[in-house]
């Protein structure tokens, strides 16, 4: 072949492993998000075995482990805790350090497949897999097959131990206010399988689909309904969309489940909406280290979450302007709705409406608008 068909084969080689680990590792073992029929399963299975010698029970554990202690110190791979060089670049010595930890796999690792052929051979033998595929290369390309085989086996380490896993969670846009940090990288999710959407995919972690806008584009999600309708794949969860009805204007329970189901939606229209009120209140301020993204910032995280300087800097802006102390008190008691897990449903649904009377009672034309909305939850 000429020089650009090595090339288009090896990328063509690398993209099944990517489909393999976000369609089969990720959407369907670690989330259960959609079932797989057992030859798209054992596929799935049999190629992460020749191109990563990945054991499918160590990689459902640390993933379902990072959602549960996303950005803490026990959570195996993030940036804000370790610093991005070292999750972009040693993001798969993370991954095998977690590997070797039993409780990992135990607490972690159930559901996972535990048949003979996954006893005996892919999980015992991790080696012998990408052994063969090297085989596999040199006697179908000769000695550079050497060299597609080496990116073969960087692939996953670097693009999903490191570019999700790292840059996932340190840069990018967001269109959910999730409890991390993860961020989508791009819009359009082909490189790496659709896993660039990554704040998409923490907002709604069991969704087989990873887009949530009409210009973000998931290639994962194309291969996934290929396969269903070929019979081999039956989608589970995708995340909805709310629902709004303008004329509403008393919340009841379905407006409490719509808001508490879409709080991270909720929380990333709240922060949009107070945006030009806040960048007026700023203006007038000048305060040193305060602009409009840093405060922004603040919305998004807990305060306790902030370092000592910028906890200063933010309770200078609070008590120098009433507009913003009540912009970011209010933000503070809703998210406290849905973290009321022990409250009754009455309790959470007046809760809700004495929010909104309060917002409508603000004086703050965003605040009373965004009210309005809320209440048309449906």
């Amino acid at each position: 072949m000429p020089w650009w068909g090595y090339v288009v084969v090896t990328l063509v080689l690398t993209h099944i492993t990517i489909a393999s680990v976000t369609i089969f590792l990720h959407r369907h073992q670690a989330h259960r998000a959609l079932d797989l029929h057992p030859i798209a399963s054992h596929f799935f299975r049999f190629w992460l075995w020749l191109t990563t010698g990945m054991v499918t029970k160590e990689w459902a554990a640390i993933h379902r482990k990072h959602h549960a202690m996303c950005e803490t110190v026990d959570d195996p791979h993030s940036p804000q805790i370790l610093g991005i060089k070292k999750v972009l670049w040693q993001g798969a010595e993370l991954y095998r350090k977690e590997a070797k930890n039993r409780e990992t796999l135990e607490k972690y690792g159930k559901g996972t497949p535990d048949d003979w052929i996954e006893r005996n051979l892919y999980s015992k033998h991790t080696v012998l897999g990408i052994g063969i595929m090297l085989v596999i290369d040199l006697v179908l390309f000769g000695p550079i097959g050497l060299t597609m085989w080496a990116v073969q086996m960087a692939w996953i380490p670097f693009t999903a131990a490191g570019v999700i896993n790292g840059i996932g969670h340190y840069w990018g846009y967001r269109n959910f206010s999730s409890d991390d940090a993860a961020t989508n990288i791009v819009p359009w999710g082909i490189i790496i399988g659709g896993e660039e959407l990554h704040n998409n995919h923490h907002a709604y972690p069991t969704s087989a689909k990873l887009s949530a806008k009409w210009w973000e584009f998931d290639i994962g999600w194309l291969y996934i309904r290929i396969l269903e309708m070929l019979g081999l794949a039956r989608v589970k969860k995708v995340a909805g969309k709310p629902r709004i009805i303008p004329s509403k204007t008393t919340p009841d329970a379905a407006t409490l489940q719509a808001v508490i189901t879409h709080r991270y939606e909720v929380m990333a229209r709240y922060v949009k909406s107070v945006k030009a009120i806040v960048r007026e209140e700023i203006a007038k301020l000048h305060l040193p280290h305060l602009d409009v993204q840093t405060f922004r910032k603040w919305l998004h995280l807990d305060e306790g979450a902030l370092p000592a300087p910028e906890r200063a800097s933010l309770e200078q802006a609070l008590h120098s302007s009433r507009v913003l102390a009540t912009i970011y008190s209010m933000r503070k008691e809703l998210a406290a709705i849905w973290a009321r897990s022990t409250a009754s449903q009455e309790e959470l649904l007046k809760r809700l409406e004495e929010w909104c009377q309060r917002a409508e009672a603000s004086g703050i034309e965003a605040l009373q608008q965004f009210a309005r909305r809320l209440r048309a939850y449906a």
